[in-house]
C-alpha cells in the first residue's frame, strides 16, 4: 500500500470541525434557531482549554456542554470558541481550542460529529452520542462517567460522521481508506 503522503485523514477531520466552527458562528450572530440545542463534550486537558480549577477537578478528562437556553458572550475565533455558562449557579467562561472537541451532536436535527478513533480513549464521547442519539448510534444506552486516563496520541486520529434520515449508521471513514 503507498503511503499517503497528502493526509486525508487530517484534512477531513479539520473540514469537520469547520462544521462546529460554522454552526457557533452562526448561533453567535443570529441565536439558536428553533429546536435546535447543542452538546459538545470536549478535552478538559487539551492545550489551550481553559475552564476554572474548581470544574477542571470535577471533569479531570473530559467535560459535555449543552448550549440550549442558558448561554452567554458566545466567541468564535478560527482556532477556539468561548462560552460564559452557569455550573451551580456560578458562572464560568469556558475557553475551548475546536482541536479539542470530542464530539459534537444537536439532537433536534438528529445530526453529530464524533473527532477520534473509536474504542477506549473515546468511549465517553460515545456514551454521550448514544445518549442523546441512541437510534444513530447502534448502541445501548451505558451509564455515563468519567473516561478511564488514557495515554495521548501523538497523531489526530480519524473522525466519525453521524448524520440521520432513517435509516441511520455511524460511519467510520476508515472504511474508505487503503489499508
Amino acid at each position: 500500500m503507498a503511503e499517503d503522503k497528502i493526509r486525508y485523514d487530517l484534512l477531513t477531520q479539520d473540514a469537520l470541525r469547520g462544521v462546529v466552527r460554522q454552526v457557533l458562528a452562526r448561533v453567535q450572530r443570529e441565536g439558536l434557531p428553533g429546536e435546535h440545542h447543542l452538546y459538545i463534550a470536549f478535552d478538559t486537558s487539551a492545550e489551550g482549554v481553559s475552564v476554572s480549577k474548581r470544574l477542571k477537578e470535577q471533569y479531570p478528562e473530559e467535560m459535555t456542554i449543552v448550549l440550549q437556553y442558558q448561554f452567554w458572550d458566545l466567541q468564535v475565533s478560527n482556532d477556539r470558541f468561548e462560552v460564559k455558562l452557569s455550573f451551580s449557579n456560578v458562572p464560568e467562561r469556558l475557553v475551548v481550542p475546536f482541536s479539542a472537541v470530542k464530539a459534537f451532536y444537536d439532537p433536534s436535527a438528529q445530526f453529530g460529529l464524533q473527532f477520534g478513533k473509536p474504542g477506549a480513549a473515546n468511549d465517553s464521547a460515545r456514551q454521550h452520542l448514544a445518549a442523546a442519539l441512541p437510534d444513530l448510534a447502534g448502541e445501548p444506552e451505558e451509564p455515563r462517567g468519567l473516561p478511564e486516563p488514557q495515554q495521548e496520541e501523538t497523531e489526530q486520529p480519524p473522525a466519525e460522521v453521524v448524520m440521520s434520515r432513517p435509516p441511520a449508521e455511524v460511519v467510520h471513514l476508515d472504511r474508505f481508506r487503503k489499508k
